[in-house]
């Protein structure tokens, strides 16, 4: 069966899924599948095309799963002469798999529409992010108000999840106006797999939030994936300055940096 992977690929991205796609880059000697042969894996488990079967592609399974957790590709080498010390197989060659993580852009979603999240979609959309705008008043959801955003969910925050994929390239940054609204939705929001959820606010906000989580039976682990008051300290004040701290925080969790000044490198 010929099967298109290039086509698959882009319909996972199109859902926002991610994706690994393993090759046959080298093959020596006998092995059970030839140079170029692919195979494709899904999150949820399941996969497409075959680069042998068997105990090598059990191997390469494991590392396509490690691949799409960690974004990075891999390079396998795998000799397939003796099980007793360790080898996928018996045929007697040589096989070299390449696995491609195939990951869905970046997405930042900002729930709530104002000055803030006007300013934080600008500074995103500048960084390359792909850019959504959630606002339960649909004056504050439009193109008119945030031309810099892509998408346009007009509902209460609670409904997001139903409405757009929140996978681990999803970044939640919630500037909306106040404590209330963030109680009712971010239980909804600590369901999905969404990489990063931050929320804006005062220390003594937070602290309200919390409490209110807290009432609706969230656990201290849950409620511990939130990162408030988010964004470096810069002792922002405008709405620019802000945005500038919200994604400078992203920017180094997402390289695993310390945020501390280049001379104390």
């Amino acid at each position: 069966m010929n099967v298109n992977f290039y086509l698959l690929i882009t319909e996972a991205q199109a859902r926002g899924e991610s994706v690994a796609l393993c090759t046959i880059t080298e093959a020596h000697g006998s092995t059970p599948r030839h140079t170029g042969s692919k195979m494709l894996v899904y999150e949820d488990g399941h996969f497409v095309g075959t680069i042998g079967g068997g105990e090598l592609e059990h191997r390469v399974l494991d590392e396509a799963w490690i691949a799409m957790s960690t974004g990075k590709p891999t390079k396998l080498h795998y000799s397939m002469t003796d099980p007793a010390r360790g080898d996928p197989g018996v045929c007697g060659g040589q096989v070299e798999v390449f696995v491609e993580p195939i990951l869905p852009k970046e997405k930042i979603v900002i729930i709530g529409g104002g000055h803030v999240g006007q300013a934080v979609a600008h500074l995103a959309k500048w960084l390359g992010y792909a850019v959504a705008i959630s606002d339960d008043r649909t004056e504050f959801c439009t193109p008119e108000t945030n031309p810099d955003a892509d998408e346009f969910y007009p509902v209460p925050m609670e409904n997001l999840p139903g409405l757009l994929p929140l996978n681990r390239q999803t970044s939640l940054i919630l500037t909306t106006r106040g404590s209330s609204v963030d109680v009712l939705g971010l239980p909804a929001l600590l369901q999905s797999k969404a990489g990063y959820i931050g929320v804006i606010g005062s220390r003594r906000r937070w602290a309200t939030t919390v409490s209110g989580l807290k009432e609706k039976g969230l656990s201290e682990a849950e409620i511990a994936r939130i990162h408030s008051p988010m964004g470096l300290e810069l002792n922002a004040e405008t709405p620019e300055e802000i945005a500038v701290s919200i994604l400078a925080e992203l920017l180094m969790l997402k390289h695993g940096s310390n945020g501390k000044p280049m001379t104390e490198k």
